[in-house]
């Protein structure tokens, strides 16, 4: 089910209904409402999937209970592997099989072998990615004792497959999301209308900017031979306004649809793309995986302590599998080693924490809006990779872009219907850049604007949804991944 279809329109309200009105007295009775909800929001795609989630949240749970009264370390470190090897089993068998296999049969090709072994023709079940990684962290959290395994079956089914935010994050602790099934929940209405208007500015990231944009990012890079320099760095601008739009929009509506059920969920994005340096980017830019990286792979490798060696080895480790956890593509691969090597410049002259508040000044200076182009420059380079259909597609697009005519105007067939959604793009930034101070750009609306402008402001909004709304119904992007 997507957030941007007619089908959420009516089950968002008819469970909020359910939830405050019928289950309210009972905090059984609301997590048990949840589960039902999530599993018939997930199971709409696909229900067969639903054995799956169902099967990683028995095995997490029962090893959670049996690292409770396990006292030997041995014992628990067979219990942590289990649950890695099942849930990391299940995510490489359905998202990289087919990847691995061709690599495997390309390797030997090389080497003048020939292999005959058919692929599989596997279907790749939405938001495996993510309550694969979030059902890992409890494991992990239990077994190093920072976390209590739970013994309530139905708060942690809940957990795990919480509607919300469960096929394309934010990926959620255990630590965090948890304990919030355990107490009651009561109604309040100024958090309910935040959430309103969060999921009102994720619905306009994703439908108004993040669909504009890619109707002429994937125009420009499906025909990128066609078209000129200046046209292919404006495909790479359309899609890193797509992806952002999109993916920090689907943060935004799950952000705001928990809020109205009395969940806090942890921030996913924070403006992002003002970041002064690529290490600042990484501490914005989908935040809860960068954390998870950090905090389960990074540090337990030894992160920035060490010789230069094993610090430059562990950027790499980190950034490599953030781009394979991405997709089961050289592309995404690449894209991670870009980054890498944009990042390791700046811990090795320990500039890394330089920027850690936000800008203070509504005014940038000078120097601030260079180092604001320089890393948004880096970071729609990398953007290139990420996007293209293959290695061979990523480079010819870079190369094509330095030709001669990078500098003239893309061709006016182009510019004039591009004008449009420039101008929003405009608009837009000056929305996220006078409200990046918030937890999303809207927040603060209730302090700069009375009443009237307010409403006035949101029907705007509205207006724009429903006159830049698709014909079809659009996924976001990350679903795939």
């Amino acid at each position: 089910m997507l957030f941007n279809s007619l089908d959420f329109a009516w089950f968002l309200p008819l469970v909020f209904i359910l939830y405050w009105f019928f289950a309210n007295k009972n905090l059984k009775y609301q997590n048990f409402l949840i589960v039902v909800a999530s599993y018939v929001f997930y199971g709409w795609w696909d229900w067969r999937f639903l054995f799956l989630i169902a099967f990683s949240t028995i095995v997490d749970y029962l090893i959670g209970r049996k690292l409770s009264t396990e006292g030997r370390l041995n014992k628990r470190k067979v219990l942590l592997y289990l649950s890695i090897l099942v849930n990391l089993g299940l995510l490489g068998f359905f998202k990289y099989y087919n990847f691995f296999l061709d690599n495997f049969i390309t390797a030997f090709k090389f080497f003048g072998k020939s292999l005959s072994i058919n692929s599989l023709n596997i279907i790749l079940p939405v938001g495996i990615s993510f309550y694969t990684f979030q059902t890992l962290s409890y494991t992990i959290d239990v077994y190093k004792r920072k976390l209590t395994p739970t013994h309530n079956f139905i708060a942690f089914t809940a957990f795990v497959s919480f509607f919300p935010q469960l096929v394309a994050g934010p990926i959620e602790r255990a630590t965090n999301l948890l304990p919030q099934f355990y107490k009651k929940r009561e109604f309040v209405y100024e958090k309910a209308v935040e959430g309103l208007r969060q999921i009102l500015w994720g619905l306009f990231k994703k439908m108004v900017i993040a669909d504009n944009c890619a109707v002429y990012a994937n125009m420009i890079f499906n025909n990128s031979d066609d078209y000129s320099g200046s046209t292919l760095v404006l495909g790479a601008v359309f899609f890193s306004f797509q992806i952002y739009g999109d993916f920090s929009g689907y943060s935004d509506i799950a952000i705001g649809t928990s809020k109205l059920f009395g969940f806090r969920l942890i921030k996913n994005f924070s403006f992002p793309y003002f970041s002064r340096d690529i290490a600042e980017f990484w501490r914005r830019w989908h935040i809860s995986l960068s954390t998870w990286f950090r905090d389960y792979l990074y540090i337990p490798l030894g992160g920035s302590k060490g010789s230069i060696y094993n610090k430059i080895r562990n950027v790499f480790i980190i950034f490599l599998v953030s781009g394979f956890w991405h997709g089961a593509n050289w592309t995404f691969i690449f894209w991670g080693l870009l980054n890498a090597l944009y990042f390791i410049p700046l811990m090795l002259f320990n500039k890394n924490r330089n920027h850690v508040e936000s800008i203070s000044s509504n005014v940038p200076s000078i120097l601030e809006c260079i180092k604001i182009l320089i890393t948004y420059g880096l970071v729609v380079f990398a953007w290139v990779f990420f996007r293209a259909e293959n290695i061979q597609h990523a480079i010819s697009y870079c190369i094509a872009i330095f030709d001669y005519n990078l500098f003239s105007l893309p061709p006016y067939s182009i510019r004039k219907l591009i004008y449009p959604t420039l101008f929003l793009l405009v608009l837009f930034n000056a929305i996220e850049w006078f409200g990046r101070k918030k937890d999303f750009a809207i927040a603060q609306l209730e302090t700069v604007m009375g009443r009237p402008l307010r409403w006035v402001f949101y029907a705007m909004l509205i207006f724009l949804i429903g006159m830049y709304m698709q014909t079809e119904e659009t996924p976001f992007i990350y679903f795939q991944f």
